[in-house]
């Protein structure tokens, strides 16, 4: 079976995380106020799926040996 790519994987998913963050910055700054929270959940989301990528990665390492 070949890798998984664990590392891309949540580095990606931080990447996306950072930019939606981002995203809710610049929206408040422009004054789309209700759109803010929305985007602010969705990057905690990715912030959290990006975390249990690499607790699944160290767990994979673990039984692996």
């Amino acid at each position: 079976m070949a890798k998984v790519p664990f590392g891309a994987l949540s580095a990606a998913l931080a990447a996306l995380g950072t930019a939606l963050v981002f995203l809710a910055v610049e929206l408040r700054a422009d004054g789309f106020e209700p759109y803010v929270g929305e985007v602010v959940y969705i990057a905690a989301a990715v912030y959290f799926t990006a975390l249990m990528v690499v607790v699944t990665w160290f767990r994979a390492q673990r039984y692996s040996e």
